[in-house]
């Protein structure tokens, strides 16, 4: 999916390294999309390249809003384990990680994702 000004993302906050306050996700708006990435490898390559996105942000936090410009995207967060595994459905995040090697990895702080379905 293509970003553009005007969605809205989730936007993971970094935490504290304590531990205090926890890495957790915020609303966000898309506020720009620039023409070129400028992280290497990627640098001045179009943006979109490989699936690599930046966006700047607008950033809404309980205590007030966040600017920030060049926020990289990531993708979902989830290592899918193996394929072939026999217990598969129980990988979820109820059930904590599987033998198989199944487990939800938190998504690293100051990047966004598109936001999870709701059932």
């Amino acid at each position: 999916m293509k970003p553009s000004v005007g969605r809205i993302v989730h936007y993971v906050s970094y935490g504290t390294p304590g531990g205090e306050h926890p890495s957790v996700c915020r609303a966000a708006v898309i506020t720009e999309v620039p023409q070129y990435l400028t992280a290497e490898p990627f640098d001045g390559c179009p943006n979109g390249t490989d699936g690599q996105w930046i966006a700047g942000l607008a950033v809404l936090n309980p205590e007030g809003f966040f600017f920030n410009r060049g926020v990289p995207y990531t993708t979902d967060g989830t290592d899918p384990g193996d394929p072939e595994c026999i217990d598969a459905a129980r990988h979820a995040p109820a059930f904590g990680p599987c033998a198989c090697g199944w487990s939800e990895r938190s998504r690293k702080g100051g990047t966004w994702h598109w936001p999870e379905r709701e059932s």
